[in-house]
């Protein structure tokens, strides 16, 4: 964008192309060929309608862990209850902590290994889901 000039509005294009004395401002057409140049196909096998839903979610759920893990959240509850109220977890999945223990630890670890390989590190499992994908008795609510 920089090479091209598009600066944004001290240059009066970007995104959008700016006019003086006009609020309204329309998209700027060069900028579909960039646009065209970034686009990143999807990978079939990790891109269906259950796939998209299950990497939004695990990636929240490895958050939360890995915030309990570092004594960032003092309790499974607490995060589950921030979770749901504070940053629209879904409420039907019981906040992340509950998801963990309903859905099964090894199946978290297993999707989100399933997910590093595809898109990389930001999906590696946390320590602490680890360890209770290893154990089939710890849960995070007894």
């Amino acid at each position: 964008m920089v090479s091209k000039g598009f600066l944004g509005r001290k240059s009066g294009k970007g995104f959008y192309i700016y006019q003086e004395g006009v609020k309204n401002k329309s998209l700027n057409s060069d900028m579909d060929s960039i646009l065209e140049s970034l686009k990143v196909p999807p990978k079939p096998d990790v891109s269906s309608d259950e796939d998209v839903q299950y990497r939004l979610v695990t990636r929240f759920v490895n958050e939360a862990a890995l915030c309990l893990q570092e004594g960032i959240l003092a309790t499974p509850t607490e995060g589950d209850i921030g979770a749901v109220f504070g940053l629209g977890f879904p409420p039907c999945l019981g906040g992340p902590f509950r998801f963990v223990d309903l859905y099964g630890a090894q199946k978290v670890v297993d999707r989100l290994r399933k997910y590093e390989a595809a898109y990389g590190k930001q999906f590696t499992p946390c320590q602490l889901l680890i360890d209770h994908a290893n154990s089939s008795t710890k849960k995070f609510y007894q």
